[in-house]
């Protein structure tokens, strides 16, 4: 949609309706934007490839800023309908932001134990996997960047996925810790995991988990 420099817009923040912390916002021409994604300046083609498969690929209003030290993604928001976003939201959002902290706490452990190159491996695996299972929304190297750097807790950019889609993404996300990591022991105890997640939503994904086939996997 729009490439802009630091002095084409105004940032602020607000309070974020679900975390008591403040949040990002970008103005530019009435518009509202919050931030999604941020990339060191030497990544310019990974924010531009995150940017293109947003506004191109899922029809989103999405801004590239390009400063001297960073690029950094943000995606159209309406203030009023973030405001009354805070009774919570569907129990498959639930599931799909469990899914997400998930993906992140298993690459972050693999970057840490394993190493950079490992991790860049897993990401490569992850992304061909999601391409084979056509996971919506994240079937793309960009897509998956875009997993891998969200905020999970951020309703507005939640990919689409229903629960056949998130019972695919466990299994084939354990499958391929348990591969990088030599057994399932990265998998336990699971809500370690999901500290981030407000305390009533990680109740509602743990007991979904317990009951679902991912209960003998993520426990």
């Amino acid at each position: 949609m729009f490439i802009l420099k630091r002095q084409d817009v105004e940032i602020s923040s607000i309070q974020h309706p679900k975390r008591d912390q403040p949040m990002p916002v970008l103005h530019y021409q009435g518009q509202t934007f919050r931030l999604i994604s941020v990339f060191k300046a030497s990544q310019e083609e990974e924010a531009r490839a995150l940017w293109r498969e947003l506004t191109d690929h899922r029809g989103k209003a999405c801004v590239l800023l390009e400063e001297p030290d960073r690029y950094s993604v943000w995606g159209k928001i309406r203030l009023e309908q973030l405001g009354s976003d805070t009774g919570g939201h569907s129990k498959t959002g639930i599931f799909v932001q469990g899914c997400i902290l998930l993906l992140q706490a298993v690459y972050v452990d693999i970057e840490d134990f394993l190493g950079a190159r490992q991790a860049a491996l897993f990401e490569k695996d992850i992304a061909e996997m999601m391409r084979q299972k056509q996971l919506p929304q994240a079937s793309s190297p960009a897509g998956l960047k875009s997993l891998l750097k969200q905020d999970p807790l951020d309703t507005t950019s939640l990919p689409p996925w229903q629960e056949n889609h998130i019972v695919i993404f466990l299994q084939e996300l354990h499958r391929l810790g348990k591969t990088y990591f030599g057994n399932a022991k990265f998998a336990h105890p699971v809500v370690d995991r999901l500290q981030d997640m407000p305390e009533a939503e990680r109740s509602v994904f743990i007991s979904w988990l317990k009951q679902s086939p991912m209960s003998k996997l993520w426990q």
